[in-house]
């Protein structure tokens, strides 16, 4: 992070050929009225494609499909090694076209191209494998109850799953409802989200290559209207949604009207804490790491940084140092660390907290640094000294905006990380091993790194507490969360 870039910018990839329309019971075909929108480049603006925009009519044709499938295929009678088979296939698919997806992935959000080869394409191949191998561990178990009755259970899929995913990691965070829904034995439809629907277009060929039988695997494309008829459908059985708590809070409200399943990943407003016998300079570069990766579009990241007082000058000193020279630039560019954000909306949000700091008389380190003159850029922002009860520390802002403060005590420190309504991750920084553990156990969150951030593994489960949602990804908890548990009691 020593040197700053405004790269020039450089050659985008083609969409050409790829399948830019409804992909519903084994066919691509158009919205049912024809509609389609744009798709645009936030790098520079340009448009990359034209969709189809899907509606409540095209989502209830695609449920309808999956639930043929699921009622009169014979997807849920596979055994779960088959499945598991057919799912490892799509995964080798996926990482023989990792750098076509990688590109599509920036093309599509805006972020460095270097992070979307080595984190978004292979982390999204690796879902895969993994659900693709733990298929075949589903099983039952006896449960002894007496000697005149043989009682066991059996894990069944739920049926129809609707898979709701997010702008910011469109692969990985379909990858990680996809996967295990299909490696259960569900069906699904899937509504990617509008601004960034690219990369699941090629994962729906892939998957259709590998062997997943039509109506199993159906994609809508469009907006809120597709995905609100999708949870609202009674035929859908669960709904898995990653996206904002207020859109969240919508969801869980619609599901319930049907009492479907519901699980809900949603906003966060993570804690990074650092006490005063961390490793200093290893401290500063994890806070920058923990808000600017994939621009600050992350729901994990460590967006309120806690300092203790005796080493909070030198922490935001060596932040205020070291954060104007973080590279910003065109995301095809491999010294990229910043890229665009994924619209204009969002950079009007995270330019408004901003702003908010500024008028309350809080320093905006970094905001006046130069950027690109094309594209949806903001600059990473240090606001030091804020108030704990702050808008834009209370809020998630969703951008590359740290809001720092200082604490004294290990108590305080507890106390500030657990004082918003979220709860999805939270980190430590800390040379003394027992106050690690003791620490991380007191914080409410559903991950807590430890001298590190961001740190993810597809064995590794991950969700909210509180406003952050419920119900957990990744891990054997993942594929737990689209299975039923059914008892059968037989009288000997």
């Amino acid at each position: 992070m020593a040197t700053e870039t405004a790269a020039t910018l450089t050659e985008r990839p083609s969409t050409d050929g790829l399948h830019q329309q409804l992909f519903i019971d084994g066919e691509w075909e158009p919205a049912a009225d024809g509609g389609t929108y744009e798709i645009t480049d936030p790098g520079t603006g340009a448009t990359i494609g034209a969709v189809a925009r899907g509606g409540e009519q095209d989502a209830a044709r695609a449920v309808a499909a999956a639930r043929r499938a699921f009622d009169e295929g014979g997807w849920p009678l596979l055994t779960p090694r088959e499945r598991g088979r057919i799912l490892l296939a799509a995964a080798a698919l996926m990482r023989e076209h990792a750098e076509e997806l990688a590109q599509l992935e920036s093309l599509d959000v805006g972020k460095p191209i270097t992070f979307s080869r080595i984190v978004d394409a292979p982390t999204a191949a690796e879902t895969f494998e993994y659900y693709g191998s733990l298929a075949a561990g589903i099983e039952g178990a006896a449960r002894p109850v007496g000697a005149d009755t043989l009682s066991y259970t059996r894990r069944e899929p739920y049926g129809v799953v609707a898979a709701i995913t997010p702008f910011n990691f469109p692969m990985i965070l379909s990858a990680t409802k996809v996967a295990p829904a299909l490696a259960a034995g569900n069906t699904v439809v899937h509504k990617p989200a509008e601004e960034t629907p690219m990369s699941a277009l090629r994962v729906a060929e892939l998957l259709q290559e590998a062997g997943v039988p039509a109506g199993v695997y159906n994609l809508v494309t469009g907006g809120p209207e597709a995905g609100a008829a999708l949870v609202r459908d009674r035929r859908v059985d669960m709904v898995a949604f990653t996206g904002s708590t207020a859109v969240g809070r919508e969801v869980a409200r619609l599901g319930g009207e049907t009492l479907k399943r519901v699980m809900v990943e949603l906003g966060g407003k993570s804690a990074n804490i650092v006490f005063a016998d961390a490793d200093l300079e290893g401290a500063i570069q994890t806070a920058i790491q923990a808000v600017v990766f994939n621009t600050g579009q992350f729901c994990l990241a460590g967006s309120r940084l806690l300092i203790q007082r005796p080493i909070y000058d030198q922490v935001v000193a060596g932040i205020s140092a070291a954060l104007p020279h973080v590279p910003v630039g065109d995301p095809f560019a491999p010294d990229t660390v910043i890229g665009p954000m994924a619209g204009p909306k969002h950079v009007a949000k995270v330019n408004s907290f901003v702003d908010a700091a500024i008028a309350e008389g809080v320093e905006a380190v970094g905001r006046d640094r130069e950027l690109p003159s094309e594209g949806q850029y903001v600059a990473p922002t240090l606001l030091p000294g804020v108030s704990p009860s702050a808008s834009y520390v209370q809020q998630e802002i969703f951008g590359p905006v740290i809001a720092a403060m200082p604490f004294d005590t290990e108590e305080e420190a507890v106390a500030l990380a657990n004082s918003t309504d979220y709860g999805l991750a939270a980190g430590l920084q800390t040379a003394d091993l027992r106050r690690a553990h003791r620490t991380a156990a007191a914080l409410r969150a559903g991950i807590v790194w430890v001298n590190t951030w961001g740190r993810m593994d597809v064995a590794v489960p991950f969700g909210g507490y509180n406003q952050s949602g419920y119900g957990r990804e990744n891990g054997p908890e993942g594929l737990d969360e689209y299975l039923h548990t059914k008892s059968i009691v037989v009288a000997l």
